[in-house]
């Protein structure tokens, strides 16, 4: 018997605010810096709440959201923001917790140096 399988899709186990905004979180530290992630991230996350709510809830059109937040879409900051409001999610900003390797060889280069 053939075996059957369904395309998976995030926005299908995105169902509370809690799960959006981890997801979103994820996709932040994952993004590979060109916005790809984040923008694949929010279309899943506007689907799984529904483009029309937040078309209507960020002043954009439908089209314009799907247009945006598609693989080819480039949007504004602006844009991005007024979609992260309308979903009652904010972006919050942190230091890495990764220390410098630069700093840290160099400091143990100085300490070696002390010690001889």
């Amino acid at each position: 018997m053939p075996e059957k399988f369904t395309r998976w899709d995030a926005a299908d186990y995105l169902k509370s605010k809690e799960d959006m905004a981890l997801y979103l979180d994820a996709c932040l530290d994952e993004d590979s810096g060109d916005g790809k992630l984040i923008r694949a991230a929010l279309n899943d996350i506007a689907r799984a709440r529904g483009m029309s709510r937040l078309a209507r809830d960020t002043g954009l059109t439908r089209e314009g959201l799907y247009r945006a937040l598609s693989a080819n879409g480039n949007p504004e900051l602006a844009t991005v923001l007024r979609i992260i409001k309308a979903l009652g999610m904010r972006l919050h900003a942190a230091t890495s917790a990764a220390p410098k390797p630069r700093r840290v060889a160099r400091k143990k280069a100085l300490a070696d140096r002390a010690v001889a």
